[in-house]
C-alpha cells in the first residue's frame, strides 16, 4: 500500500483513502452551509470527520488544508478562517456571550464575480434575509459599529423606523424578528456583549467576524455613501 507524506512526515495512509476523507469533508462542508444559513463551521467537527477512522496527527489538517483547495478549484468556494473579532469594552464586569467563532471556524465565500453569481447562484428566496443583513449591518456600521440593544436611539429603535419590531413573531417575510436579528448572531454577523454599568446590565451589539471582512464592510460603504449622495441630491433639487 502505497503511503502518503506532506512536510516530511509519515502519514500511514493511502492516496486512495486520503482522496476518500478529501471528498466527505467537502460534502460535509456543502451540506453544513445550506443547511444552518451560513453559520461558522468549527474545525473541530472536521477533525472528527478525519480522526474517527485514522489516528495520525497530521492528517486533520492535511486533509482540511486540500479540501479548501477543491471548494476553490471544483466548486468557486472560498473556505476562510474566522480572525475573532474582539468586544470593544474593556469593562471587567462585561459578560460576554459564548459563540460559535470561540474555537477555530471557517465561512464560505462565493469566489464568483457578482454579476455571475446573482444570475446563476443566488436564490431569490432567500433576498430578503440579505436584505435584513445588509440594513441591519449598515445601521451597527453608521452607530461606529456598536449600539446598544434597550437605551435611546437603540438598535431596535432604528428597526421599528424600517417596520420591524421586537415583539413580531409572525412577520409576513422574516418570521419572528428577534430570531431573525439572533441568526446574524450566529452567523457573525453581529456579536453580542452585556456590560455592567450604575443602573444594571446593558446588552451592546457589535460587528464580528464576517461584517468586518474587507469586501463586506467595503460594499456596506459603498452602499451608505451612494444613500448620503442621492439624500444630499434630493435636498438640493428641493
Amino acid at each position: 500500500m502505497a503511503t502518503y507524506h506532506e512536510d516530511s512526515s509519515q502519514i500511514d495512509i493511502s492516496k486512495e483513502e486520503k482522496d476518500k476523507l478529501v471528498a466527505e469533508v467537502v460534502r460535509y462542508i456543502l451540506f453544513k452551509i445550506h443547511q444552518t444559513s451560513g453559520c461558522p463551521i468549527k474545525r473541530d467537527e472536521l477533525t472528527q470527520l478525519v480522526t474517527k477512522n485514522y489516528r495520525q496527527r497530521a492528517l486533520p489538517s492535511l486533509v482540511i488544508n486540500e479540501a479548501r483547495e477543491k471548494l476553490s478549484s471544483i466548486f468557486g468556494y472560498e473556505m476562510k478562517e474566522l480572525q475573532r473579532a474582539r468586544p470593544s469594552s474593556t469593562n471587567q464586569g462585561r459578560l460576554s456571550q459564548q459563540s460559535t467563532a470561540e474555537a477555530k471556524s471557517y465561512v464560505i465565500f462565493s469566489q464568483l464575480p457578482a454579476d455571475a453569481y446573482r444570475n446563476y447562484i443566488e436564490d431569490t428566496q432567500n433576498s430578503h434575509l440579505t436584505g435584513f443583513t445588509f440594513a441591519v449591518v449598515s445601521i451597527v456600521h453608521l452607530e461606529g459599529g456598536k449600539i446598544s440593544e434597550d437605551i435611546p436611539e437603540n438598535l431596535w429603535h432604528h428597526l421599528r423606523r424600517l417596520g420591524l419590531f421586537e415583539t413580531d413573531e409572525s412577520h409576513p417575510v422574516l418570521g419572528n424578528i428577534k430570531q431573525a436579528l439572533e441568526t446574524l448572531v450566529q452567523q457573525r454577523y453581529l456579536q453580542k456583549n452585556k456590560v455592567n454599568g450604575p443602573e444594571g446590565n446593558t446588552l451592546f451589539y457589535e460587528l464580528a467576524e464576517r461584517a468586518l471582512d474587507g469586501p463586506v464592510s467595503q460594499r456596506v460603504r459603498e452602499h451608505i455613501s451612494q444613500i448620503v449622495k442621492k439624500d444630499a441630491a434630493s435636498t438640493e433639487i428641493d
